[in-house]
């Protein structure tokens, strides 16, 4: 059994560029999508973990990271979580240096957008080697890979590969039975200068520990979703509107209402004269009436009235009248024609 608390490392400092403007105002990982916030899905697939209850988190925030303090703190209470601040971010290696004073023992890192479904319970055995989550893809060269040998060993990790020869995709998820030995391979990166427009990638620090005899493992997922664009987080609120996060047989029983599966009702919004669904999450407080809503996830709070959405994301507390088509609202956005 491991013999120290298991460290959880999980950097969230990014400004999540892409998902603007939902992020100007909060963080990435607070982005709601099938009736959760990304964070709390990105938690969830980590219950499996020896001792889930006793794991320590260590989070890595940046702009607007109070918010996720407040957010962990109030939800998972009886987690034991430290929060660092990454005011400029300079990658994965830099943010890891930052924690260092909480990292001893065995540590796993999870990217703060990557959503894998996967049984950790494994680790529960006294494992010496180092492990890489994987899953094969068609077009690895946005990602970094992991080049094998001899049954699943990992030999090299390569960041953005150029071609399409290997596509054994690293999906963000590692473990290391030492945390300091991953620390003193980033003090090596740094001193190389290993880095890549202004950042220190985790892979390069990796590969150093590689070169020194780390053994690594692969460990394949079956399901690895993006919460990285509206696009693919959109396409993960379908995936987990149809694997579990569904509740169309409760909101089926609501008065004026047509209900088309899979879907997300919270029990407190209010939906009248409505069609809702496919693939639809309202929210919180969410007041809808007189509306057409497929494909689209609407936050806390977000009110339309005489609207017909598809393929939208619509921010906490956002108002929309008499408006049809795609709309990507922030957060109080307020839209009227």
């Amino acid at each position: 059994m491991l013999d120290f608390k298991l460290k959880v490392f999980i950097p969230m400092a990014g400004l999540g560029s892409r998902l603007r403007p939902h992020t100007w105002s909060k963080p990435k990982q607070l982005v709601s999508v099938a009736g959760k916030v990304i964070l709390d899905h990105l938690l969830d697939s980590l219950t499996t973990l020896p001792n889930y209850d006793q794991v320590e988190l260590i989070n890595i925030v940046g702009y607007l990271g109070d918010q996720i303090e407040d957010h962990v703190t109030t939800h998972y209470p009886n987690l034991t979580a430290h929060f660092v601040i990454q005011e400029n971010p300079r990658g994965q290696s830099h943010a890891i240096k930052l924690a260092q004073e909480y990292l001893h023992g065995p540590m796993l890192i999870v990217l703060g957008d990557t959503l894998i479904t996967n049984d950790f319970s494994f680790l529960a055995g006294d494992h010496a080697e180092a492990f890489a989550w994987v899953k094969p893809v068609p077009d690895p060269r946005r990602f970094g890979v992991a080049e094998t040998e001899n049954g699943g060993w990992v030999k090299r990790l390569i960041e953005k590969p150029q071609d399409l020869d290997n596509n054994l995709t690293v999906v963000g998820v590692y473990y290391f039975p030492e945390a300091s030995d991953l620390l003193a391979a980033i003090d090596e990166q740094i001193a190389r200068d290993k880095q890549l427009k202004g950042e220190f990638f985790l892979v390069d620090a990796i590969n150093i520990m590689l070169e020194r005899g780390l053994k690594m493992r692969t460990q394949q997922v079956d399901v690895w979703l993006d919460a990285g664009t509206p696009e693919a987080l959109l396409e993960t609120n379908r995936y987990l509107l149809e694997h579990g996060s569904d509740n169309s047989l409760v909101a089926q029983q609501r008065p004026e209402v047509i209900i088309i599966p899979p879907v997300f009702i919270h029990p407190t919004a209010h939906v009248r004269g409505s069609i809702i669904g496919p693939n639809v999450s309202l929210g919180a407080g969410c007041q809808v009436e007189h509306s057409i809503i497929r494909d689209s996830i609407l936050e806390e709070e977000a009110e339309t009235t005489s609207v017909i959405l598809e393929n939208s994301l619509i921010g906490r507390r956002a108002q929309l009248q008499r408006r049809f088509g795609v709309i990507n609202a922030g957060d109080n956005t307020e839209v009227t024609l």
